[in-house]
């Protein structure tokens, strides 16, 4: 006889912690972009986004402001994804 549980599947994958909002993809897209123009910053001294948006303009400001609320967001969304989904 198969093993029934009150809950159904799709309601625990809903329920994980590892399950990502959309808030979250954001914020992983926001912390890639800034990523990549500190590593070319770095490396070959290019600020991408300064190139793309025009330097010290109000749209590079916003893409750092972002980049930046992103980061302060990074450690809220590891704790979330880091703890055991309950069983």
């Amino acid at each position: 006889m198969a093993h029934t549980d009150m809950h159904s599947d799709a309601a625990l994958h809903a329920e994980s912690p590892s399950r990502l909002s959309a808030l979250d993809w954001v914020a992983l897209v926001l912390l890639i972009i800034g990523g990549l123009n500190w590593g070319l910053l770095g490396a070959i001294g290019v600020d991408l986004v300064a190139i793309l948006l025009g330097n010290g303009s109000a749209f590079a400001r916003g893409v750092y402001l972002l980049v930046g609320v992103a980061a302060l967001y990074g450690p809220v969304m590891m704790a979330r994804l880091g703890r055991e989904p309950e069983r």
